[in-house]
């Protein structure tokens, strides 16, 4: 692992945390033995990550990976009814097979996938954050400012700062020709390691919930339209058409007994 690392550190992946992940994965206890082994898989958050997650809420900003990557922490400080629950609670063994160097590389290529939507959804609240509070950020300059020195310090936010170069108004890092192009490359590679993990029972949420959300964007057409025929038949909250102008709301009276009247708000 710890070579895996050191070589991810030479592509694009080249970044402080891959760094730093290489340098820990070598580290040796006083016994000779790997030293991350032998820390309690329980990790703790002072509350940076939580916040962005509040904030995108309020925003109406899809920030998954944030979030799940949140979550995931807090399942693992659930250490005592975790390894309770692993006495009763079955699934698939987790042993994988075939070629270990296309595996690896396959799961490289999951990662750099996964840590372009993670920018893209920062810089997706960055937007929306700009548009409420009337700030005018320069993008590209903030990828520069994390460039310079900061835990998310990595290769390719020089990328970024090409990408907004090209187009200042740029809606999403995804819609930029170059990330564009890296994904595509990836996907295969992405698809295949998702896949696998599902299948053999093995936890992959930020790897997973990238994924989620690279197939929701690229989707033109999503089931909410039943989600808000639901919402407009237990709370009258009201729906948009497809066959009517964005912004004109209708309401049904779904059973024929709940009259015409409708919910007061629409945003929540």
């Amino acid at each position: 692992m710890q070579q895996s690392f050191s070589d991810w550190n030479k592509t694009e992946l080249d970044s402080f945390l891959i760094e730093i992940t290489a340098n820990i994965l070598a580290y040796k206890d006083a016994d000779g033995q790997p030293l991350v082994d032998k820390i309690l898989d329980a990790a703790g958050q002072k509350g940076t990550g939580k916040w962005t997650v509040i904030n995108s809420a309020e925003l109406g900003v899809p920030v998954t990976l944030i979030a799940e990557a949140v979550y995931a922490r807090c399942v693992s400080d659930l250490k005592d009814e975790r390894v309770a629950a692993a006495r009763k609670l079955k699934g698939p063994r987790p042993k994988i097979s075939g070629d270990r160097a296309k595996m690896i590389e396959a799961i490289r290529q999951a990662l750099y996938a996964s840590k372009i939507i993670s920018y893209a959804q920062g810089y997706m609240l960055m937007r929306a954050a700009a548009g409420q509070y009337g700030w005018n950020l320069n993008y590209g300059g903030v990828a520069l400012m994390w460039r310079g020195g900061c835990i998310i310090r990595s290769r390719f936010l020089g990328k970024i700062k090409e990408a907004f170069d090209r187009n200042p108004k740029l809606t999403n890092l995804l819609l930029d020709n170059f990330f564009r192009g890296e994904i595509k490359k990836c996907q295969r590679s992405w698809r295949q390691v998702v896949s696998l993990a599902a299948r053999k029972g093995l936890p992959t949420p930020a790897f997973s919930t990238a994924l989620n959300f690279y197939d929701s964007y690229r989707c033109q057409r999503l089931p909410a339209n039943l989600l808000q025929a639901q919402r407009d038949y237990f709370g009258a909250h009201t729906y948009e058409r497809v066959d009517q102008p964005r912004g004109q709301f209708s309401h049904t009276n779904w059973t024929g007994h709940g009259g015409v009247t409708s919910s007061g708000s629409y945003t929540a």
